[in-house]
């Protein structure tokens, strides 16, 4: 996060911090707060020190990606880190590309967070990379929590990290995940026990902003979120393929042929390494 943002995000928290019904709100999880502007007056529980992995690999979606990266980068104290294979940047599926901070090698080996983004065709190398495999199979195996965007699960599951689990994916590419042995789901944000999977791109907010909420409290995440000014009107409630007229599901389900098959074959190849679940 900024300094800029950093501090703005102090102010905002402290100025919650001041407000009465905070102590009520935070589900007991805060000491009684003293009406303050006092920097000092924040719950302790509010700053952490999570260190949290977010994977670049070429192809990805940018939007699974900026949206989970915006609320973890809103948790005070928290390391934020986006690893690639290299220090070069790494072009998105639109040609947005964005530089890592540290490399696979470098990234610290016990992980608060992994996150994993999803994507197209560099999904698709993705779940036939041995190497990129086994470095999320390694880090997912001692991660508190495990998570995903779109078919990011698709990667984790072909690490060995989803069987017999529930989790949920873009809903083109959801029933690929009976290939990696998890139980597909139906829903915006999946958890199950320390997975957590989040349906198609812009569900990562939802993801990002609900595990803010359960590493600090509601009034902390409400306040990310009322900074972010997410409160989502679309135009349109072609959203979801329950909601979309069928020949816009149509022609969606038909533009997915050609990854559905090689998420197949690439699937069917096997785990790479051995099952990491826990």
């Amino acid at each position: 996060m900024t300094i800029e943002r950093r501090l703005f995000l102090r102010k905002a928290a402290a100025a919650l911090a001041a407000s009465p019904w905070l102590a009520g709100a935070a589900e007991d999880k805060a000491t009684p707060v003293t009406v303050t502007h006092d920097m000092s007056a924040m719950p302790a529980h509010w700053t952490g020190k999570e260190q949290i992995g977010m994977l670049l690999y070429p192809g990805f979606t940018a939007l699974d990606f900026v949206g989970p990266q915006y609320m973890f980068a809103g948790l005070m104290g928290a390391t934020v880190h986006h690893f690639a294979k290299t220090m070069a940047s790494v072009p998105s599926d639109t040609h947005l590309s964005i530089s890592p901070t540290t490399t696979l090698a470098q990234c610290p080996a016990e992980l608060d967070i992994l996150f994993v983004p999803g994507g197209g065709e560099g999904t698709l190398a993705a779940l036939r990379d041995e190497e990129l495999l086994r470095f999320v199979a390694q880090r997912g195996a001692s991660a508190k929590w495990v998570t995903s965007v779109c078919t990011g699960s698709l990667v984790l599951g072909a690490a060995g990290l989803l069987k017999g689990y529930k989790a949920t994916s873009h809903w083109v590419a959801r029933p690929l995940l009976t290939d990696v042995g998890a139980i597909p789901a139906e829903a915006r944000v999946v958890q199950d026990r320390n997975r957590i999977t989040g349906a198609g791109v812009s569900a990562g907010l939802d993801l990002g902003l609900r595990m803010v909420a359960m590493l600090r409290d509601q009034p902390y995440a409400e306040t990310v979120q009322l900074l972010a000014e997410y409160a989502p009107e679309p135009p349109f409630n072609a959203g979801s393929p329950r909601t979309a007229p069928p020949a816009v599901k149509a022609m969606v389900d038909d533009m997915f042929k050609g990854f559905m098959a090689q998420g197949h074959s690439a699937l069917a190849r096997g785990e790479p390494t051995k099952d990491s679940t826990s």
